[in-house]
């Protein structure tokens, strides 16, 4: 009797979605691709209230109550490729995943996720740090966010360009 090879398809590396994630369910998919895998390092970015000072805080004035994400369909992703095809070439890793929420989010939504995987943590973490500063800066997304006062586009800020700076990538985004 012959037995038949069954092909696990991969799942993509570069998913944007309205739908919330699941890390475990990531990085499970993430190290079921390959058994030299030895390390696995993730990042979650959540949206958070940046005029918070404590959940006690009774002032709500110019406080987040939501962000809304907007992205190029198509470029959005292609773009991200093109990110974890750099981390590959920098850093001795084996597989990449990226997910970016798009739509409307709250405070303490989840909002982005990268993880990789390694032979040895130490690849893995500077490529998922190296991806992380490669999205703040270069990813195509569109951050409004809504407070009392009313809405407003988040601008790029300086620190974000020189966190990519450190990779050697200049960026003038902010």
């Amino acid at each position: 009797m012959r037995r038949m090879s069954v092909s696990v398809p991969s799942p993509p590396r570069v998913v944007i979605q309205t739908a919330d994630f699941d890390l475990s369910q990531e990085v499970a998919a993430l190290r079921a691709q390959d058994a030299r895998v030895g390390a696995v390092c993730s990042f979650v970015g959540t949206v958070r209230d940046r005029h918070a000072r404590t959940s006690l805080d009774a002032d709500s004035a110019g406080r987040v109550q939501s962000m809304e994400l907007e992205h190029y369909p198509g470029m959005t992703e292609r773009s991200i490729e093109a990110m974890i095809d750099e981390a590959q070439r920098r850093f001795d890793i084996f597989g990449a995943r990226v997910i970016h929420r798009i739509g409307l989010l709250r405070p303490l939504d989840q909002i982005v996720l990268v993880v990789v995987s390694s032979a040895h943590r130490g690849e893995s973490f500077q490529a998922c740090e190296f991806l992380m500063d490669y999205l703040k800066t270069q990813a195509p997304f569109w951050k409004k966010e809504q407070t009392a006062e009313g809405a407003r586009w988040v601008d790029a800020r300086v620190s974000d360009d020189a966190a990519l700076a450190r990779w050697g990538i200049v960026a003038g985004n902010a």
